[in-house]
């Protein structure tokens, strides 16, 4: 899984979900063999040499200017985070460097800190690899109330939210539009592969979820990006009912570190009531966090 078979990939793959009409060529009744641009007619559109971008996406070239890249995304009709993106997996690697092993994921002070203040507010800590590191007992309630609470504080047992949307029968029916929780796990997955695509968890956290899930195969095949840092969804709750969340995702500006994901509800709605049931059903307990024994493991 490295970036310039990505690039490829992408490319490919972008250019495949384009029609002629889409991007205003008159086709007068040719048939195609295959849907989607040829590369001469993406070549055109981007106002580079037809060879030129053929050696782009066969990964055979790994000089493209920031211009050329642009030029290519605006002929892909890409938008902010696709351009993001395509901008990261053509990003020449530095020579010489060895690949660093995965270092094991820990929640760091400030961040266990912020968790405790959210007392109240279902919220949990996401590692890299979609691991869930830590959650307070309404982020348990809500997002995984069937899963052992003390799980994340064996990284051996850590829950994968991944994993969770894709393989798991309760979690399935947790979102109304699964769908969409389904698109929006593979879009944040395929912008952690581009940053890390030599991280070999996350490959073998990816050819996983290829071999169990059909539809994660089919998703992650189109190369559809998506950065879902705030969405909405209609969740069936086992204990408290139907109820809409807004799920947010708080990032560290470098995107290296562990993610804290809350979720909260419109003020005074039946939505925020069923949210604040969580407290009383879960029942207390502290926020379960990994135990200081364990935080040299790998998850």
């Amino acid at each position: 899984m490295n970036k310039h078979g990505q690039l490829a990939d992408f490319l490919q793959a972008r250019r495949g979900l384009l029609h002629p009409e889409d991007v205003g060529l008159q086709m007068y009744g040719e048939r195609r063999r295959v849907p989607g641009l040829r590369r001469e007619e993406l070549a055109l559109l981007a106002g580079i040499s037809a060879p030129y971008y053929a050696r782009l996406e066969q990964g055979q070239s790994r000089n493209a200017s920031r211009e050329v890249l642009d030029a290519i995304a605006t002929a892909l009709r890409l938008d902010e985070s696709e351009r993001a993106h395509l901008h990261e997996l053509a990003r020449a690697p530095k020579r010489g460097k060895a690949v660093p092993r995965p270092r094991p994921e820990r929640v760091p002070p400030a961040t266990s800190a912020l968790l405790s203040a959210l007392e109240g507010t279902p919220a949990l800590v996401m590692g890299l690899r979609s691991d869930v590191l830590a959650w307070n007992r309404q982020g348990h309630a809500l997002f995984a109330g069937h899963v052992d609470r003390d799980s994340p504080a064996e990284p051996g047992r850590r829950p994968n939210m991944a994993k969770l949307v894709f393989l798991d029968a309760h979690t399935r029916e947790l979102y109304t539009d699964w769908p969409a929780k389904a698109r929006a796990v593979v879009g944040n997955l395929r912008l952690t592969a581009g940053r890390y695509p030599e991280d070999p968890l996350l490959a073998g956290l990816v050819g996983e979820l290829s071999m169990r899930s059909p539809e994660f195969a089919a998703m992650w095949a189109d190369h559809r990006i998506l950065a879902c840092d705030v969405a909405d969804y209609e969740m069936h709750h086992p204990t408290v009912g139907t109820l809409t969340v807004t799920q947010q995702t708080l990032q560290s500006p470098q995107g290296n570190g562990p993610a804290v994901v809350i979720a909260t509800a419109t003020a005074g709605s039946p939505s925020a009531t069923a949210l604040s049931l969580l407290t009383h059903t879960s029942g207390p307990s502290e926020t379960a966090q990994p135990r200081k024994s364990a935080e040299s493991h790998s998850s």
